[in-house]
Formats: C-alpha cells, sequence, structure tokens
C-alpha cells in the first residue's frame, strides 16, 4: 500500500490511457466530508494565450477512472471526465468589492 499526500499529488502529471494525452498536472480534490474519501481529482484548464484570456475549463476525474498513482504519473481512462468551469476564490472575492 502506498500512501500520498495532497502536496505529493500536485506534482504528479495525469495522462488519459484512453488516447496517451497528457492533460496537466493535479491542482485540487474534491472530498466527500461526511466519508472522508476523495472523490475526484481536479486538473486546472490550459491558459489561452499565454493566460491573458484567461482559461479553458477544468478537468474533473472521478477516483473510480484513476487507473494507476505512480511515483511520478497518474494514469486515468477518462471516460468519466467533465470539464467544468470554476470560479477561482479569488475571482470570487475580487467580484464582491
Amino acid at each position: 500500500m502506498m500512501t500520498c499526500r495532497m502536496d505529493d499529488l500536485r506534482d504528479k502529471e495525469v495522462v488519459n490511457l484512453e488516447n496517451g494525452a497528457r492533460l496537466g498536472c493535479v491542482c485540487d480534490i474534491e472530498m466527500d466530508t461526511a466519508s472522508a474519501r476523495v472523490c475526484a481529482l481536479v486538473v486546472y484548464g490550459r491558459p489561452r494565450f499565454f493566460g491573458l484570456l484567461g482559461r479553458e475549463d477544468d478537468l474533473v476525474i472521478r477516483w473510480d477512472d484513476i487507473e494507476v498513482v505512480g511515483d511520478d504519473i497518474i494514469l486515468v481512462r477518462c471516460r468519466g471526465c467533465s470539464r467544468v468551469r470554476r470560479v477561482r476564490p479569488w475571482k470570487r472575492f475580487l467580484r464582491e468589492k
């Protein structure tokens, strides 16, 4: 059994086994607070035009779609992956002012 901290997950690149595409690095996790289990990994969308035009939608990868968590890579079968537009907390803060 391998244990892994959130900080360790953030350094790992995510690769889709369906087509070999590099999806990016883990940026966040979704967690079920009632059972204290990780539900999904979140990969932030790629920057558009060097970040000046914002980012693409985030990619949410369900925990069931993860095949292997290796030392430096996470292999997934991205069947149930979904793109989600999220408002970053700092953007929400700026809108309130």
